[in-house]
């Protein structure tokens, strides 16, 4: 790894782990600049996983005071979580590359979409009753915790996005913020699930997760302080940009 390519990942991790922090959908950002740098697919996903599970911790220090009285919600969704990546992560080591290479356009495409439709179904959320009774969802919600958990497991881009919008659906909690400090408590969850499972089954290129490591946790502290500050479209358009460029290339 050349300096010029290691300066690219650890400022990609520190965009991504701020992006993470504020929103998820950070591995739109390292992801495409680990395929940039001529590394495999598969290695890229493995190696960018395991070094965002920092960056994902340190986000849900950053918000650990929207995590105050949230521990009942907590015990009953990361087990789902855990589960999920466990299952999402075995698909990617099972499959084959090939079939990675295959839909992970599609995947990087839907995700783009949905952090385009982020501002849309925030607003909607937002319009529910408060204290909507989360009771009457049943296992619903541990249900599509889980499903998220094998999205993450395997690929992960925009699942916080996908989480922020099941919890403040399906939870009752009418805080965004709160529902966002548990979203990044179960993509920690699930990130350092998949990156057990990887570092004891695939090669990981310790480099490269290292500096996402570094990058991501500084990264995801400042999000989680000033994240709130940074203007929503600005954002939206840097993660969808970089995302088409992804597909393209992968394509």
């Amino acid at each position: 790894m050349t300096f010029g390519h290691a300066l690219a990942v650890l400022a990609a991790a520190l965009a991504a782990g701020a992006i993470n922090a504020v929103v998820g959908s950070g591995t739109l950002i390292t992801f495409p600049t680990l395929l940039a740098l001529g590394y495999p697919a598969v290695l890229a996903n493995v190696s960018n996983n395991v070094g965002l599970v920092p960056g994902s911790a340190a986000a849900t220090w950053a918000y650990r005071r929207e995590l105050a009285g949230q521990r009942h919600r907590l015990i009953r969704l990361m087990p789902a979580s855990t589960v999920g990546a466990l299952v999402g992560a075995t698909l990617l080591l099972v499959l084959s590359s090939g079939a990675f290479k295959a839909v992970v356009p599609v995947l990087i495409g839907t995700a783009c979409v949905l952090v385009l439709l982020q501002p849309r179904l925030t607003a909607a959320l937002a319009r529910r009753p408060a204290g909507t009774d989360s009771r009457s969802f049943g296992l619903l919600l541990p249900a599509t915790v889980g499903l998220t958990g094998v999205y993450g497991g395997y690929f992960g881009a925009a699942q916080g996005v996908l989480l922020i919008g099941l919890l403040a659906t399906l939870s009752g909690e009418p805080s965004m913020q709160r529902n966002n400090a548990v979203k990044n408590v179960l993509a920690t969850t699930a990130n350092l699930a998949a990156a057990v499972l990887f570092i004891c089954s695939h090669p990981v290129d310790w480099a490269v997760a290292g500096l996402i490591a570094g990058g991501s946790t500084v990264g995801g502290l400042l999000g989680g302080r000033y994240g709130r500050r940074l203007p929503p479209s600005a954002l939206r358009a840097l993660i969808v940009l970089i995302g088409v460029v992804a597909i393209v290339r992968m394509l």
